[in-house]
């Protein structure tokens, strides 16, 4: 009876690895968009962005990492690529004159969704750290798995996956830092850029939790045979 339980609880939660077509397709498009933005990066003498760039190779590196380790699914691949593609277009696409933009730099990043209000950048902010927040469920899931225990959301568990997405927003933030000291202009901003930059990541990785909660229970009504919810 313990081992049944005890196997039931592995598959709680159990998501299907991206197979190897699907990883193909997800490299191939993040090498495409990457490829054109170093172009456009050199062309335009955006140093700024070819520091990002070489970030972007080495963070790709460690989701492959990570991939080949717990097995992400492709939808969390295309999540993540898509939130690259967003941050590259974010500082090298310009925007028309006269649309509003927040600084110097009149770029997508800079621009204002709602004036005063919403910049394109916090919403890649909450975007991207919802989607790493999800990313970091999946590793606690996995870990969960790999020693026989059931991978149920519970508030505990979601909390760390919170924190965890929370403090690579803050790496993140430290990344941004390290540009403004190598690179002579940047389009960082200021302290109270920052300030809402870490507010938007709050706001991503609270909506992850709270959707990953919502879709597991909405999957799993009840416990699982054999297995004792927490």
């Amino acid at each position: 009876m313990e081992n049944e339980s005890s196997d039931a609880g592995a598959r709680v939660g159990k998501v299907r690895s991206a197979s190897r077509a699907g990883l193909i397709r997800v490299a191939a498009f993040t090498a495409a968009y990457l490829a054109a933005a170093t172009v456009a990066a050199f062309a335009t003498g955006n140093g700024e962005f070819v520091f990002y760039i070489v970030v972007m190779v080495v963070l790709a590196a460690v989701v492959g990492v990570v991939h080949f380790s717990i097995g992400l699914p492709e939808s969390a691949l295309w999540a993540l690529s898509i939130w690259g593609l967003a941050h590259m277009a974010g500082g090298l696409i310009t925007v028309p004159a006269g649309w509003p933009t927040h600084g110097p730099n009149q770029v997508l990043y800079s621009l204002w969704l709602i004036p005063d209000r919403l910049k394109y950048d916090q919403v890649v902010h909450a975007y991207g750290f919802g989607v790493t927040t999800w990313i970091c469920w999946l590793g606690l899931q996995a870990s969960l798995r790999r020693s026989g225990i059931d991978a149920v959301p519970t508030a505990g568990r979601l909390v760390l996956a919170w924190a965890a997405g929370q403090g690579f927003g803050a790496l993140n933030e430290v990344i941004e830092f390290a540009a403004t000291l190598l690179v002579p202009e940047t389009n960082v901003g200021g302290y109270r850029n920052t300030g809402w930059d870490l507010v938007a990541n709050l706001v991503g990785a609270t909506l992850a939790v709270i959707i990953i909660w919502f879709a597991y229970n909405r999957k799993h009504p009840g416990p699982a045979p054999g297995v004792r919810r927490e």
